[in-house]
């Protein structure tokens, strides 16, 4: 059996990528039930970054900053109360970009990827399979790793291990793909070239890609001009069978690297400036596995509004699916605290139905549930069957603007009706900067198992 790897959730309004507000995607009827918590240990709470928790067989490997910001990897046998822990030389400051990562390959060993924000590639890999006392840190293919962001593990359709990452910087960047060969245990150039480029002049900040119920790989990105996230610009989409070569949603080749001028690919042309941002776009797949895909921008009164987008005879129609009657600017680098606006969750949620999360600074948070065929607003309520209780959201902390944090299982329980996630609480996102004032208590990591 392949061995499928994903990238640990990080999901927040301005990363695209494994951290997860508990409070955006929590609501009432879960599924799952709590069964157990067991502590793993204490963590930073002035700041959210992303952790990774994986399942592999019999083990779990939980990867976080410790109180003292170092990165540390622990294990423990399913069923087991006591975690082994690895500190690996690598220490975060406060930059809520540094998420890590990992994959186990088909030969059992441990990789690792993390606290890079435009800084030189931080990977690490077990020489022994499973034994993490045995991380070594080493570099992939020698070039274009002095300024990574952005790491994620996926495999392709054959079961290889991928890794992707983003050279240079928020408005110059490009995106590669390599491929860790298990016989060599070597890593090489998955593409010849750069999955994105922008050209020195910009860089893509892409969703996905994502595998969809047609089987194929599905991604979409905005632009951006410069480190200011009020220059996101131009929503676009690609499709993949193998992840090599990509077409349009018409099936229309696209040439490598995708750039900006390939007009066949936009989705929507957003100018900048124009209310979008780098992760407020969201994909999801209606009963005919098309892809829609729901984003904010500015209407032409400049209030925002959400909209979404489907392919539709030949060409993406795009429909504002709010009349909100309120401003909503944003700018500034670094990762973004709350901006006034967030689309959290994007899928369906009961036949014929899609749903999409909000959350906005003047009209609260809810839903906005959609018309399958037809995209248009639903005039009733409708029950939205959640996934985790609720409890899981509620901050322990009485400290004003603490936020409980998710990590969901990068790896698989095959046929399980058990799930495990890490939870912590945190302060919101500082522009990637220490917070001013006294910092708050380190908060505890859980490891949380839940039963459907």
């Amino acid at each position: 059996m392949q061995e499928i790897t994903r990238l640990c959730t990080f999901l927040a309004v301005w990363l695209f990528v494994m951290l997860v507000d508990a409070s955006q995607v929590l609501v009432s009827g879960a599924e799952y039930r709590i069964a157990k918590t067991i502590d793993v240990d204490t963590v930073p709470s002035a700041f959210p970054v992303g952790f990774c928790l994986l399942t592999h067989g019999q083990q779990q490997l939980a990867a976080y900053y410790n109180a003292g910001h170092q990165m540390v990897v622990a294990r423990r046998k399913l069923g087991e109360t006591i975690w082994q822990k690895v500190e690996l030389p690598s220490k975060i400051g406060w930059d809520s970009h540094n998420y890590i990562t990992m994959a186990v390959d088909s030969a059992g060993a441990v990789h690792l990827a993390g606290n890079m924000h435009c800084v030189p590639l931080i990977y690490f890999r077990t020489r022994i399979p499973g034994d993490i006392t045995t991380f070594e840190r080493l570099p992939m293919i020698g070039k274009d790793e002095t300024r990574c962001t952005y790491p994620r593990f996926l495999n392709d359709r054959e079961g290889n291990l991928l890794f992707s990452y983003r050279a240079g910087r928020s408005g110059n960047g490009r995106r590669f793909f390599n491929r860790y060969g298990r016989q060599t245990e070597t890593w090489i150039r998955f593409l010849n070239t750069p999955l994105f480029d922008g050209q020195g002049r910009r860089n893509a900040y892409p969703i996905g890609p994502k595998r969809g119920p047609d089987g194929r790989f599905h991604v979409i990105w905005v632009w951006r001009d410069t480190p200011d996230c009020a220059t996101n610009h131009g929503l676009s989409y690609a499709r993949s069978r193998d992840l090599k070569t990509w077409t349009n949603a018409a099936g229309v080749t696209a040439r490598l690297p995708l750039t900006l001028d390939q007009s066949i690919l936009c989705v929507d042309p957003v100018p900048t400036g124009g209310g979008i941002i780098n992760g407020c776009e969201k994909l999801a797949f209606d009963a005919k596995d098309r892809p829609v895909i729901a984003y904010h921008k500015r209407d032409s009164k400049n209030l925002m509004q959400i909209y979404v987008a489907r392919f539709e005879h030949g060409r993406w129609i795009c429909r504002p699916v709010t009349r909100w009657d309120k401003v909503i600017d944003f700018s500034g680098g670094g990762a973004m605290p709350f901006i006034g606006i967030n689309i959290g969750d994007f899928r369906r949620v009961q036949t014929g139905v899609l749903g999409i999360r909000f959350r906005h600074r003047d009209y609260g948070t809810g839903w906005i549930f959609l018309d399958e065929s037809t995209l248009q607003p639903v005039p009733r309520t409708v029950a939205v069957p959640s996934i985790y209780p609720r409890t899981l959201s509620r901050p322990s902390s009485d400290l004003p603007g603490m936020h409980v944090r998710l990590a969901t299982d990068s790896g698989s329980l095959a046929g399980s009706s058990t799930e495990y996630l890490l939870r912590w609480e945190t302060l919101a996102a500082n522009h990637d900067r220490r917070p001013k004032g006294a910092l708050p208590p380190p908060s505890t990591l859980q490891l949380v198992k839940l039963i459907r």
